[in-house]
């Protein structure tokens, strides 16, 4: 070979190899980042890097992932953000505080989620050592600095606009703060309607605040059906039925929040909040858990005690052998199978499940602009 050749040669081999390179960094780039916020319902993980108890870290939670080892995940398995990222066609989010979400993995996004907290700071105060919502919209800021490093702040500004963003809060302020014990602190500084006018006016708060940070694509979930968790079963409710007090609280907090975010969007003059109706998601494997496949909606799979619904899941648990049986994994949280259901529903769910619109038509709305 002569040497113009030879040169030749060499100079495809650097083109090719850099073409490459480039078509494995760009769809990542032009993707749609995911961000997560919110608690033990959408935490993938952020709990096992910290000194608290609220933790999933230990067999059998994470028995049906992938591995089959816990992942700090809430669940058998894959759990709602899981889930979502795969509806966009995305791998999971990492959990903020993971050690491996560095370089171009950060433009994938980032889940803030920690188990235990709530809209309010004194809620999941308990767990000691969680990451309440002030400290994840402050790591949000400074996810945005890590990335405008890597990709300058114009780009970065982009990603976080074009972004999805899920953010789940609200069911600990009552299950882990109103009424963690008889006559708590707020109980006897609120009564159950006013605590509920001040729990949206402080969402209202972080809500506006991840709008100013750049979020402009955000589903909120409301509050699942709190008292008919098995962990209410077992500890108020009566004959199996669930829980009258937290059923009221849901009643009274979940068309609140439609409201409050109805009233945020017609301010900005865009649908910016979308609300996922998880209370009317849950009841309908509550009321017919046959119908979606599963033997009880009162059982959790794994637990202790009536209805297995005392304290977390454990190695000592109960464990059922079937998790697709089961509309709860434990005590609080839904199985991998209910949680699948609920996807279905926030990705193409009517009027009745999502205000205004569900994930299908985000998505085909964003892929025109």
């Amino acid at each position: 070979m002569d040497q113009s050749s030879s040169i030749f040669a060499s100079w495809l081999v650097i083109f090719f190899s850099l073409f490459v390179t480039l078509a494995s960094v760009v769809p990542q780039a032009e993707a749609r980042a995911f961000f997560v916020f919110g608690d033990s319902l959408v935490d993938n993980g952020n709990n096992d890097y910290l000194a608290t108890t609220a933790r999933a870290d230990s067999y059998p939670y994470g028995i049906d992932y992938p591995t089959h080892r816990p992942t700090g995940r809430f669940s058998n398995g894959l759990n709602i953000p899981d889930l979502i990222s795969e509806q966009i066609g995305m791998e999971s989010t990492l959990p903020y505080l993971s050690p491996e979400l560095t370089g171009q993995r950060l433009l994938v996004g980032a889940n803030f989620a920690s188990a235990g907290i709530g809209i309010l700071n004194d809620t999941g105060f308990q767990f000691i050592n969680i990451i309440r919502i002030s400290k994840q919209i402050e790591y949000f800021q400074q996810y945005q600095q890590r990335v405008s490093a890597l990709i300058g702040a114009e780009q970065t500004e982009r990603l976080v606009n074009q972004a999805l963003v899920l953010i789940t809060l609200g069911g600990n302020d009552f299950v882990n703060n109103y009424y963690l014990v008889p006559f708590s602190a707020r109980s006897r500084q609120f009564s159950l309607p006013d605590y509920v006018v001040y729990l949206i006016s402080e969402y209202r708060k972080i809500l506006a605040r991840i709008y100013e940070l750049g979020a402009r694509r955000v589903l909120v979930t409301g509050t699942g059906p709190l008292g008919c968790v098995p962990a209410e079963l077992a500890q108020r409710g009566v004959n199996g039925e669930c829980s009258v007090e937290l059923q009221r609280a849901a009643d009274l907090f979940n068309p609140q929040l439609v409201q409050m975010l109805n009233e945020l969007n017609s301010q900005i003059g865009s649908d910016v909040f979308v609300a996922a109706n998880a209370f009317a998601m849950h009841m309908d494997f509550i009321h017919d858990p046959q119908a979606y496949g599963f033997v009880t909606s009162k059982i959790a799979c794994c637990g202790q005690g009536p209805y297995n619904g005392i304290g977390l899941c454990t190695i000592a648990s109960n464990l059922c052998p079937n998790r697709d049986l089961y509309a709860f994994w434990d005590p609080f949280h839904p199985s991998e199978k209910a949680n699948r259901i609920i996807v279905q529903r926030i990705a193409s769910g009517s009027s009745k499940y999502m205000n205004p619109m569900n994930l299908s038509t985000i998505m085909a709305l964003d892929s025109r602009v």
